[in-house]
């Protein structure tokens, strides 16, 4: 492609680099951002340059964060005996999203996957470890059950395997969020698996 010019090439070389979003695409959102006023693309740009230097991470359960806690380890509404262990902050976005949970979370910043050289070591564990030791903890109330919500695949699986030994000496009680079958869903297109645990799990009829 033939562009008029090369500070126009640059944008879109650069905005194409964003997941799901082409050359194409690029262009349109460069074009469009040319022809808004100056102050609202100094205004966009500024406040991507604030959010990548100055967001930082809740010291607590490593969520996205503007202070040293973040907002829901600040929070001390929550239930401070619960603690919902997730992959990253998209999780901990779905999950507040419906509602259900008035819990706190840890954030491990991945999962266990030998394949891509990721090991216990690279994620957040010692200090979910540390959140529930009552010697060492910082939690205003002795922290009662762990959520492992992970994803269910073989590296979520390992990963939840893993911190379940981990979590054993402690005596914390270990749960897992239900899988089955979604709602609106026809059996006939359920995979094997996910449909074996939904009979599995199978809960009272009420």
């Amino acid at each position: 492609m033939n562009y008029p010019s090369r500070l126009i090439e640059d944008a879109v070389s650069e905005i194409s680099r964003l997941p799901g979003i082409g050359k194409k695409t690029a262009l349109r959102l460069a074009l469009h951002l040319l022809k808004r006023e100056e102050a609202q693309t100094l205004s966009l740009s500024e406040a991507l340059v604030n959010m990548r230097t100055k967001t930082t991470y809740c010291r607590k359960c490593h969520n996205i964060a503007d202070d040293i806690l973040c907002n829901i380890c600040g929070n001390f509404k929550r239930d401070q005996t619960i603690i919902c262990v997730v992959v990253d902050t998209r999780d901990v976005l779905a999950i507040e999203a419906t509602s259900q949970y008035r819990g706190l979370y840890h954030v491990l910043g991945g999962i266990i996957s030998p394949l891509e050289g990721i090991g216990p070591a690279d994620l957040k564990i010692d200090s979910l470890l540390a959140r529930v030791d009552p010697e060492g903890s910082e939690e205003t109330d002795k922290v009662q059950e762990i959520i492992l919500a992970l994803s269910p695949t073989m590296e979520g699986d390992t990963t939840a395997f893993y911190l379940q030994k981990k979590l054993k000496p402690t005596g914390v009680k270990v749960s897992t969020i239900a899988r089955g079958v979604p709602i609106g869903g026809d059996l006939e297109y359920a995979d094997e698996i996910t449909l074996g645990r939904s009979i599995v799990s199978r809960v009272a009829y009420d």
